[in-house]
């Protein structure tokens, strides 16, 4: 089967987004049930053995097409961990970029925030060694280490010293507005990088 879209941290996969007919679709689903270990291969040319691991859901559609008889039929399937994303200070992103990055961290660690505090702290996230690259097919997805009290600590340091301030008016906070595929599509790189990589299971 063709993979469009893959996360994951070494043998763990968190996210797999796959296409093909009925009954591969149904075999993937079934296997992901089982816990099964698969075999990804990445556009590179590197092999791992991944799994979902316990508790992980899958979501099923279909795409009709124009010259098929028969629709495509596509699968998601994400592990327990990104299904709780935020938790237990791990916070699982498709790509980083600091203000998409920021929104998202605020909001998973209901942390109250001002939009422009982004660049300053994630600058401390990212010296804090606090931000960990991980395997990706299709995005470029990363992991942010960092529980509340944490994020708390780096915003109360950055108001002490100044860095940061608190708005001026008086009044709800308005975030900038992403688009679906806005968050999801990684910057542009070279195509050979993010084509579609088969993968088998065992």
């Amino acid at each position: 089967m063709r993979v469009d879209r893959y996360v994951g941290d070494d043998g763990k996969a968190h996210l797999i987004s796959v296409f093909g007919n009925d009954s591969d679709v149904g075999a993937i689903a079934a296997a992901i049930h089982e816990k099964a270990t698969f075999t990804l291969t990445f556009p590179g040319g590197e092999v791992k053995d991944v799994s979902l691991g316990e508790n992980a859901s899958c979501y099923k559609g279909a795409i009709s097409l124009p010259d098929r008889k028969r629709p495509v039929r596509h699968l998601v399937a994400i592990s327990e961990e990104l299904s709780t994303n935020g938790g237990v200070g791990r916070t699982i992103l498709l790509e980083y970029r600091r203000d998409l990055a920021w929104s998202t961290l605020v909001s998973f660690l209901g942390v109250p925030a001002d939009p422009s505090w982004a660049e300053h702290v994630l600058r401390v996230v990212e010296a804090e060694k606090h931000i960990k690259p991980l395997d990706g097919i299709g995005c470029q997805p990363v992991l942010i280490l960092a529980g509340t009290e944490e994020v708390l600590e780096w915003i109360g340091d950055g108001l002490k010293s100044q860095v940061l301030s608190f708005p001026e008016k008086i009044g709800p906070i308005f975030w900038p507005q992403y688009s679906l595929i806005a968050s999801t599509n990684p910057p542009p790189v070279d195509l050979e990088l993010v084509s579609p990589a088969p993968v088998a299971f065992d």
